[in-house]
C-alpha cells in the first residue's frame, strides 16, 4: 500500500485529492498536515499531524519526523505557500515528491513573470504593467481605455484583485493594499467569462488535460472584485483552440514541463482565451468533479510520482463528457447535473409563466 502525506490537508483542495485518492482503483494510507489546528480537524485522512507554518525554521524537520515516523513514500502540497516552500527544499524532504522544476515553480507563482514569458513566445495575453507610482497607474489607467484590473502579482483566491474604472479607486486599494513596493499589476480588464485548463505532465509529454468552464464564483457578494477563488459552479468543456493555447502556454515557460499545470484563461473582447496565470504543483480546488466523471487526475499524477504506468483514456485531452456541471457551496454536498437538468428548469418556468398568464 502506497503511503503518502498531503499538506493543508484540512483545506477544500486537499480533501478532494484525497477523496479522489479513495475513490483509486488501489487503496492508500494518507497522513494529513495543517498549520490550523481548526481546519486540521475536517483532514479526511488516515491520520492527521498539526505542523508549522512553512516559513517557520522547524516546519522541515517536523515533516521529515512525520514521514519517517509513517514511514511516507510521496509528498503532496495542495496549497501555494507550501508548494513554493517544498519545491525549493525538496532535496530536504525525506520523501519523493513531483514538481516541475524549481525555476518554473518560481516564474509560475509569480504573475507578471509569467506574463512576460507568455508575451515574449507570441501569446495572446491581456497588456499587464507593474505599478510603482502614480503616473504609472494614470498611464496604465488611459492605455487600458478607462477599465482595468489591478491584483498583486503572487497569491491565490483573487489576492488583492479589484476591477477598477476611476482612478480614485484605484489609488485607494493601492494604498490599502499597501501595493506601491513593485508587487502589483494593472492589467487589461477582459470579459468576466474564465476557463482552467487542468494538466498533467510527464518528461515534456502531455499525459492528461481537462477544460473547465466556470459558470460563477461562490461567494463572489462578500468579495469587492467579485472574485473569491472559489468556484460555485464549473462545466466541462472540450474546445481545440483553448487546447492549443492552454499547451503553448506551459511549453513556453517550461519548454519540458512535468508535475500539474492548471492554466487559468480569460477571454477577450474577441472572444480568444488569453492565460492569466498558471496555478502551478497542486490541483485546482473542485478537481474531484473530474473525477466523479471517471477521470481521476489525482491517481493519474500519483501513478507517475512513483514511476508507474499511469491508467489510460479514451483520449487524454477532455476525456470527461462535455457539459457536465459540478455545483457546490458552503455545508453543501457538491452535486452533478448535466446542463440539460439545469436548463430544464429554466423551460419548465417559462411554461408555468406562460400558462399563468393566458
Amino acid at each position: 500500500m502506497k503511503r503518502i502525506l498531503v499538506t493543508g490537508a484540512g483545506g477544500s483542495p486537499a480533501v478532494n485529492f484525497t477523496r479522489s485518492l479513495r475513490k483509486a482503483p488501489e487503496e492508500f494510507y494518507i497522513v494529513g498536515t495543517d498549520a490550523d489546528k481548526y481546519y486540521l480537524q475536517r483532514a479526511e485522512t488516515d491520520a492527521r499531524y498539526l505542523v508549522p507554518f512553512a516559513k517557520d525554521p522547524s516546519y522541515i524537520d517536523v515533516l521529515n519526523y512525520i514521514i519517517d515516523k509513517e514511514k511516507i513514500e510521496f509528498v503532496h502540497a495542495q496549497n501555494d505557500t507550501e508548494v513554493n516552500f517544498l519545491s525549493e527544499n525538496r532535496e530536504k524532504l525525506k520523501a519523493k515528491t513531483f514538481f516541475p522544476d524549481k525555476e518554473t515553480v518560481r516564474i509560475c507563482q509569480d504573475k507578471f513573470l509569467s506574463f512576460e514569458k507568455w508575451q515574449s513566445a507570441g501569446i495572446k495575453v491581456p497588456k499587464t504593467v507593474i505599478i510603482t507610482d502614480k503616473e504609472q497607474l494614470e498611464q496604465a489607467f488611459e492605455d487600458f481605455g478607462g477599465k482595468m484590473w489591478v491584483r498583486a502579482t503572487s497569491g491565490a483566491g483573487g489576492r488583492g484583485a479589484l476591477p477598477v474604472s476611476d482612478m480614485q479607486t484605484a489609488i485607494n486599494w493601492l494604498d490599502f493594499q499597501k501595493g506601491w513596493d513593485g508587487t502589483f499589476t494593472a492589467a487589461e480588464l477582459l470579459r468576466d467569462d474564465t476557463t482552467t485548463w487542468m494538466s498533467i505532465w510527464h518528461d515534456g509529454e502531455l499525459v492528461l488535460a481537462q477544460g473547465r468552464r466556470r459558470l460563477y464564483w461562490e461567494l463572489s457578494k462578500i468579495s469587492p472584485s467579485g472574485v473569491t477563488g472559489a468556484t460555485g459552479g464549473g462545466e466541462t468543456v472540450s474546445d481545440p483552440i483553448l487546447d492549443e493555447i492552454a499547451q503553448k502556454t506551459v511549453l513556453a515557460i517550461d519548454p519540458k514541463p512535468s508535475g500539474l499545470f492548471g492554466v487559468d484563461l480569460a477571454y477577450d473582447q474577441n472572444g480568444v482565451p488569453n492565460p492569466t496565470e498558471i496555478n502551478i504543483g497542486r490541483f485546482f480546488t473542485t478537481h474531484q468533479f473530474f473525477t466523479e466523471l471517471g477521470v481521476n487526475m489525482p491517481y493519474t499524477f500519483v501513478k507517475l510520482a512513483y514511476g508507474e504506468e499511469p491508467p489510460k483514456f479514451e483520449k487524454k485531452v477532455n476525456p470527461a463528457k462535455d457539459n457536465m456541471i459540478w455545483i457546490r457551496g458552503m455545508d453543501f454536498e457538491p452535486v452533478l447535473v448535466s446542463r440539460d437538468q439545469v436548463e430544464s428548469e429554466v423551460t419548465k418556468l417559462e411554461k408555468l409563466k406562460k400558462a399563468l398568464h393566458q
